[in-house]
């Protein structure tokens, strides 16, 4: 059998059909933006693979990081046992986070990152004997991953429906826009003011996997500061946020209020090796600095703190807080906000979104906007066959590439995104040339 016949008969692909027409792309080798395929096509990477690399493929600081680790210790357990590498992490992301952090607790990606962050926020009020706090708030829309308590948390939808009748009870506000901004507040104060409401989980500013929809920092400030009135800990979904992403290190850095707990993943290696971490503030963790075991937080993984996870965490620390990195971050910026404008009033266009190195386009179709939009597969066999990977959200598609993408490289994507564009939807004679296109 080849390569692809053993892969098709042995493995089962995240977010696809068992049954697909096209053959998974076998990739053999990749290199700062370029995935290469066994077949010879050199593919650029404008999605930094599923959000998570920051400084390009094999990058060889972090390379080396792997390997000098690997040769000293590759793990040992995390309970009665600790390591250099996972101790400068925590320094590191601690220098980093919002200074009400005060504590780091080491997971495996970003599902279980937000795990243990609602849980911490859940056993915040236990270890205090609180039992009326019981409640959760989040955001319609949301996605904070595929284990239980972050489905529980996210959107109703295609993606969880077998589970619904096993999540846990979540009141959902709208998603914030400025016509509905008035409302959520009220909503909000209601919820909050009832006095039973524990927890408020977000992603910050921009909501990934919904279609990079994006609201603004004023609304969130707000709905934190009337959660803090109420004492109830807010937890933020930074998982794809952190690291730069919306042009600070954290979205949570726009805010003049500062969430409780943060989930972070993703960007956090580099995008070399899994690892997640949830980080808490002081209050958090005085509920649970007692000898009684009966306020331990009872949660861990085999792989918990990872030694050579955490030696590619440092070294992608490193290089993120390097002051080339924020130069390419801010370059990525510029260019997207350039590009947007003069995209936005393209005919086949319904909106257009930029937040430091994210850019996003919805366009218009017959079918409603979402995930299930059929054109999805058409946007990405468009960009695959140019040599380009974008994976779009349904009839929305972004950009998010590795910092290390060059300005050419940039304008040669727009480039081909303008030729999609006009080739979906011919601005003078109105539905005709997307007809065309979709035949």
């Amino acid at each position: 059998m080849t390569p692809l016949e053993k892969d098709k008969k042995y493995i089962w692909h995240p977010f696809t059909p068992l049954e697909v027409e096209e053959d998974p792309i076998l990739i053999e080798s990749a290199q700062g933006v370029y995935l290469h395929t066994t077949d010879g096509r050199k593919i650029i990477d404008a999605i930094s693979s599923w959000w998570v690399n920051l400084h390009g493929h094999c990058h060889p600081v972090i390379a080396k990081a792997i390997a000098d680790q690997a040769s000293k210790l590759e793990h040992v357990i995390f309970a009665g046992f600790t390591h250099l590498p996972a101790i400068t992490l925590a320094e590191n992301l601690l220098s980093i986070l919002p200074k009400n952090q005060s504590k780091i607790f080491f997971s495996d990606d970003g599902s279980t990152a937000v795990e243990v962050g609602l849980k911490m926020a859940m056993q915040y009020w236990h270890n205090q004997g609180i039992k009326t706090k019981t409640k959760i708030i989040a955001l319609e829309g949301a996605y904070h991953g595929d284990t239980f308590g972050a489905m529980a948390v996210g959107a109703r939808d295609s993606f969880n429906v077998a589970f619904n009748n096993y999540l846990f009870e979540v009141d959902f506000i709208e998603f914030p826009t400025d016509e509905n901004e008035a409302k959520i507040l009220s909503d909000f104060r209601k919820l909050a003011s009832e006095g039973n409401v524990g927890v408020f989980i977000f992603e910050p500013l921009v909501q990934g996997a919904a279609g990079m929809r994006m609201y603004s920092p004023e609304i969130l400030d707000q709905l934190i500061s009337i959660a803090h009135k109420h004492n109830i800990v807010c937890v933020a979904d930074e998982v794809f946020t952190g690291f730069g992403r919306t042009g600070k290190l954290f979205a949570s850095d726009y805010l003049q209020n500062k969430p409780d707990i943060f989930a972070l993943s993703k960007g956090i290696t580099g995008g070399s090796l899994p690892l997640g971490a949830t980080s808490c503030s002081s209050k958090i963790v005085a509920m649970f600095e007692s000898t009684e075991s009966s306020k331990t937080l009872y949660h861990g993984h085999s792989y918990t703190a990872n030694p050579i996870a955490c030696a590619a965490a440092n070294a992608s620390f490193g290089l993120l807080t390097r002051k080339e990195c924020f130069a390419h971050i801010e370059r990525i910026s510029d260019q997207h906000k350039i590009f947007a404008k003069k995209i936005s009033t393209h005919a086949s266009v319904v909106k257009v979104n930029h937040l430091g190195t994210i850019l996003s386009i919805e366009l218009r179709t017959e079918e409603k906007t979402s995930y299930e939009n059929s054109l999805r597969k058409k946007i990405y066999a468009h960009f695959i066959e140019r040599k380009i990977l974008i994976r779009p959200l349904g009839n929305v598609f972004y950009l998010l590439p590795p910092y290390v993408i060059s300005g050419d490289e940039l304008n040669l994507i727009y480039s081909e995104i303008e030729t999609f564009l006009n080739a979906f939807h011919c601005r003078n004679n109105g539905n005709s040339g997307q007809k065309l296109f979709l035949q």
